[in-house]
């Protein structure tokens, strides 16, 4: 079966296109945000059992920490407070794309940092935990239930998040790098100049390291593409999550879900005879086993692309996690020698998590490569006699 660089490429953008709808998934209204802090100190005092300072930072440390993890409508870098005890906050806005009865748009600085409501076309938002509800007017506030979470109407929210904008950046760099670098082999006859000679050998490493050993000389041409395309992308997304700028793309299971469904339909799209043969009827087996054995194989089609998602996603996570943590650390301990400690701790942790950045990408593509390698497999005549 011949499945085209054109199809597949199709597809890929298909998904990058639909990941607004799921840029929010990380946004879960059960993370600790600052507001569910404020209402468990005040049940815990209602009973008579206030909490302490110390106990009242842990939890904003873990509140900074989870909302490091999430996704948002801004680039939030720092915030500072003035002489008057007034809270600045710097960054820049993005794009809020909304549709409920019609296309909304405007900037995420209308928010005012989830301190006031946005108004558009005579409707009014509200922005709880990055997601986005409607009220009825500027001045009321959103309806919670027991479990403080929002009863309001939610929008359809398009919104250039974060992650969604980093993303396109991505994308754009990944295609301005690769435009020059195919330039130059056809400027300097197949000698790659600039920018290129440092990409020239990732490329012939991902080529001839990683998809002719386990797809084969005859097919794994067609899959360069996406194991190119994948490997790039996800390197650059996990370098900019190193950035001060707060950006977790990777770490978002939604991202890391879209990754797997197209290694997934990829692998289903060009899988020949001889695998689908060696899932629903095993050569060499009896009977009842193979009836046995078919939706268990089966089933290991769907837990090999769900085993890529949560391996991205969990390494991602987790380095975020730690090094986040071990930043905390500094204003607990609020000692020269504990703070120098942790700082020390923390900057080993960023080096290290610069070789987990590359080291996921490799991961990731080289299991896509030997999903491709089963799904082409040539059926070897001599195990059927055996």
């Amino acid at each position: 079966m011949v499945f085209s660089n054109k199809l597949q490429q199709f597809i890929f953008a298909t998904l990058v296109v639909f990941l607004p709808f799921f840029s929010n998934a990380n946004t879960n209204d059960t993370l600790p945000v600052k507001h569910e802090v404020i209402a468990v100190a005040e049940s815990v005092t209602a009973e008579g059992k206030e909490l302490s300072e110390k106990d009242k930072e842990a939890e904003e440390r873990k509140e900074f920490i989870q909302h490091h993890l999430l996704d948002s409508h801004d680039f939030h870098l720092f915030s500072y407070k003035d002489d008057a005890k007034v809270e600045h906050h710097i960054g820049f806005p993005l794009p809020v794309i909304l549709w409920d009865g019609g296309l909304h748009i405007f900037s995420s600085s209308a928010f005012h940092h989830g301190e006031k409501a946005a108004e558009s076309n005579g409707s009014f938002y509200r922005l709880h935990h990055e997601k986005i509800y409607k009220v009825n007017s500027a001045d009321e506030e959103l309806t919670l239930n027991e479990e403080h979470h929002p009863t309001n109407a939610k929008p359809i929210d398009l919104s250039i998040t974060k992650n969604v904008f980093v993303m396109l950046v991505v994308s754009l760099l990944i295609f301005l790098l690769f435009r020059s670098l195919a330039k130059s082999y056809a400027k300097n006859g197949g000698v790659a100049a600039g920018a290129g000679r440092f990409f020239e050998p990732i490329v012939l490493y991902i080529r001839d390291e990683i998809a002719i050993p386990n797809i084969g000389e005859k097919h794994y041409k067609k899959y360069m593409s996406h194991l190119l395309t994948v490997f790039f992308f996800i390197w650059f997304l996990n370098i900019f999550g190193l950035t001060p700028l707060g950006i977790n793309v990777t770490g978002n299971i939604a991202i890391t879900a879209c990754l797997a469904i197209v290694t997934y339909i990829v692998t289903t799209l060009t899988a020949n005879k001889n695998y689908w043969g060696h899932i629903f009827w095993m050569p060499g087996v009896p009977v009842p086993m193979k009836i046995i054995l078919a939706p268990i194989e089966l089933l290991g089609t769907i837990i090999k692309p769900f085993s890529l998602m949560i391996r991205l996603y969990a390494n991602i996570v987790a380095g975020h996690i730690v090094l986040m943590s071990l930043i905390g650390l500094m204003f607990l301990f609020k000692s020269w020698l504990g703070s120098s400690l942790s700082f020390g701790l923390s900057f080993a942790i960023s080096l290290i998590e610069i070789l987990v950045a590359l080291l996921q990408a490799y991961i990731f593509t080289m299991l896509s490569a030997l999903y491709f390698g089963s799904a082409v497999e040539e059926h070897h005549h001599e195990e059927a006699h055996h």
